[in-house]
Parts: C-alpha cells; structure tokens; sequence
C-alpha cells in the first residue's frame, strides 16, 4: 500500500513538473467545471425540486440524466447534454457505411473527409436537439411533471426548445475542445463528471435508505462494485497479441529487419462507446411516441402509449433490448475503430508478415477471425455489466443497490482512458527530452 501511494505521488509530482501536461490538464479541468455550471443553471419557471423528487423515482430519467450531466435533474439549459450529439454521431456512422459517397469521404478523404463529415454531424444536432427536446419535456409531463412543469404556450415551447438547443450545442463545443488536448474524449469527460457529481446524491439515498437488518446486501454490493472494477480494468487491458516477422532487408551498405514482434488486438476495440450508443437508442423510441399519444387515432395513441410504458418499464423487454444492443454496437464500432484489410496492407508493405500465413488476403482473413472472436468475450462483458442493476433489482427486490451497472462502468472505463492518455503524454515528453 505504501508502495502504491509512493508510486502515485511521484506520477502526481511528475506531472505537475511537465508544464506543457500540466496546463492540458488545469484547462480541462476548468472546462468541465464550465459544464457543471452549465448543468446547474435552471430554465425560467420550474420548481426544480419538485423535479427533482420526479427524477429519482424513475430509472429512465435516471439514466437520460447521465447523458446530460445533471442537468436534466435540474431541468437546465444543458437538460439534454451532449445525447443528441452521439445520436447524430450514430445516424452519421450508419450512413457512412449505406451512403457510397460518405463512406468514400471517409475512407479516402483523410483528413479534410473526416472533417467535414464531423461538420455534419454538428448540423444534424441542431434538430435532434429541438426534437429531443421536445420529446424529452413531453415524456415529463405524461410521466406524473404535468403539475411540476405546467402547460407550455407556443412562446414557452420556443425560448425552452431555443435554450435547450443551445445548451446542447455549447456542451457538445466544449466536449470537442477537451478532446484536442488529448487527455481523454471530450464527450465521455462529460459523461464521467455527471457520473462522479451523482455520488454524494446516491451516498445520500443509500445512507436514508440503510438500516443494521441490511448489512448483508450492503456487503453483497460493495463486494459486486469491487469485482466490476476489477472486471473492467481487466477487459479494458487484455489483449490478443498477433505475432508478426519482418523479413531482413539490405540497403546499401546496411541490414534492416529481421525482428519478430506482436500487433496487439484489444479484447474490447470499442470501449464504451456501445454502451453509449444503447442508451441514447433506447431512449429514442419513447421520446419519438410522445408526438403520438395525442393522435387522433385510437390505435396510434394506443400503440405510442405501449411503446413508452414499454422502454420506461425497466422490466425483462427493456434489459434484453438493451443487452442485445450493447452486442451488436460493440461489433459495429470495432468494424468502425479497426479494419483489418487496412492492417494486412499496411504490414505487407512494411515487409511483414504473419508467420504461416500469406501476406495480404489471407492474414486479413485471419485477423477477422480472431477479432470476431474475442470481440465476442468483450461484448458479452460489456453487455452483462450494463444489464447488472437489472439482475440486482430482481434479485434483492430493491433499486436501492441498482445505481451502478452503467455508471460505474463508463467512469471507470474512462479514468483508465485519461491515465493512459497521461501516461502516453509523461512518455513522449521524456524522448523529447532526451
């Protein structure tokens, strides 16, 4: 333990004599204060406690309050945080791959393609900002916030929708500018403080909620948290290592080549990036029903009811939708993040090769292979944690320990991220000191 402490302080000491890291590190930080200010900063005429009481009785708003970092819970200008932005970054990313000419753009347009295909996914969040919006207020009001929030005139619906656009927008520009200092994605930065300003409220409800006959689920929870921490740092850091051969090489008077060395495949390429994805998804068809339940046909009304008891229910529908979402984005945004026919290719030229297999083809082949297969392992993981407050609640008959499934897997998916991103940062500025 002392070797631990000693080890950490001499990183902290590390880091703060690294001016150039230290700075990146002071102006995020000051960046993500913005946003709490951001999330606290209410919407003229809502009696926020009210709202508040409304929120913590229901898992649903619960969980869209992760995406807005609190600031849903307080009904603020960022309301919506940075969700209809990684709802436009999944349409954007579907399109890329059934629309030829974007997914040219995307594969052959370097940098200026990926520009401009960021450029519209910012235009795309304009509207499902508003949309969003709307949805979002309306599914409050059917869900027991009539009273709490009132009845909106056309003026009220449009400054609200305005503000909560705009609000949406700011996050989403501040989440950019983070990311271009590197010390970890902007977007899930966001997410992360809205996970870690929950606690002392969660810290709150577990304390009101404890009594000496309950010791035992308490032990039981806390004993769970440690074994997703430590089941996550391990997902996050294991990896499959492909051995590659480089063939020696004469150039003139010298010998290159010749050394054997590893490509590393991570058994969760997408981190948590799929689980992200889900929940923006399974917030999506409740919202869109809201504009249905005052349909004039019986049936639509009907079945837009349906829907949103349905995706608010939090019962065995809503966990196996969610479960096989999770599944399926992991191996979406690893065929996204990795491309093994890019990877066969780039290793062919630099003269290396899979050693019992061809160059090209069939070491693509071969590396599709194995990264459908532990891809497999790191979705079933991903999938089984953020399904864990589920299995919690109907095993103890509480939502009391139900809080931390998707949470903590996101914050401590992203502390890993930003140590390494630091600790990438720390090694590259001893070479350049060198």
């Amino acid at each position: 333990m002392g070797l631990c402490c000693k080890y950490i302080m001499n990183k902290l000491s590390l880091i703060w004599k690294t001016q150039d890291l230290r700075n990146k590190i002071l102006i995020v930080l000051g960046l993500l204060l913005l946003t709490r200010v951001l999330a606290h900063i209410p919407i003229a005429g809502i009696n926020v406690t009210g709202l508040k009481e409304l929120l913590s009785s229901n898992q649903l708003f619960s969980m869209m309050d992760i995406f807005s970092g609190g600031g849903l819970t307080n009904f603020s200008i960022a309301m919506l945080g940075v969700g209809p932005y990684i709802t436009a970054s999944i349409i954007m990313q579907l399109l890329t791959i059934v629309v030829p000419s974007l997914a040219e753009m995307q594969k052959e347009g370097g940098e200026a393609g990926r520009a401009t295909i960021n450029q519209y996914t910012r235009y795309m969040s304009i509207p499902l900002a508003a949309l969003q919006g709307f949805g979002t207020i309306r599914l409050l009001q059917t869900q027991g916030g009539a009273s709490i929030l009132g009845v909106f005139t056309p003026f009220q619906w449009f400054l609200t929708l305005l503000s909560v656009t705009a609000g949406t927008m700011l996050m989403m520009w501040l989440g950019e500018i983070m990311s271009e200092f590197d010390i970890g994605n902007g977007i899930s930065l966001i997410i992360f403080a809205g996970i870690v300003a929950r606690i002392p409220a969660n810290l709150g409800f577990l304390t009101s909620w404890y009594d000496a006959s309950k010791l035992p689920l308490v032990l039981a929870f806390v004993a769970v948290i440690l074994i997703v921490i430590a089941g996550v740092v391990l997902v996050t850091e294991a990896q499959r290592n492909i051995p590659i051969a480089y063939a020696k090489r004469v150039r003139g008077n010298k010998l290159f080549g010749g050394v054997n060395t590893h490509l590393p495949l991570r058994l969760n390429q997408a981190g948590v990036i799929p689980i992200i994805f889900a929940i923006s998804i399974m917030l999506f068809p409740a919202m869109i029903a809201q504009f249905f339940v005052g349909a004039k046909s019986a049936m639509v009304a009907s079945f837009a009811t349906k829907t949103i008891a349905l995706f608010n229910s939090q019962g065995l529908f809503y966990g196996v939708t969610y479960f096989i979402l999770i599944m399926a984005f992991t191996y979406f945004y690893t065929a996204v993040v990795f491309n093994p026919q890019e990877i066969a290719e780039n290793v062919q030229k630099n003269g290396g090769f899979v050693p019992g297999l061809r160059p090209g083809g069939q070491t693509a082949d071969f590396l599709s292979m194995v990264l459908n297969r532990i891809t497999l392992a790191g979705a079933f993981f991903l999938a089984l944690i953020a399904v864990l407050p589920f299995i919690l609640q109907r095993f103890t008959g509480t939502q009391a320990l139900t809080f931390g499934g998707t949470g903590l897997l996101i914050a401590v998916s992203v502390v890993i991220e930003v140590i390494k991103k630091i600790e990438a940062q720390l090694t590259m500025h001893d070479y350049e000191g060198f």
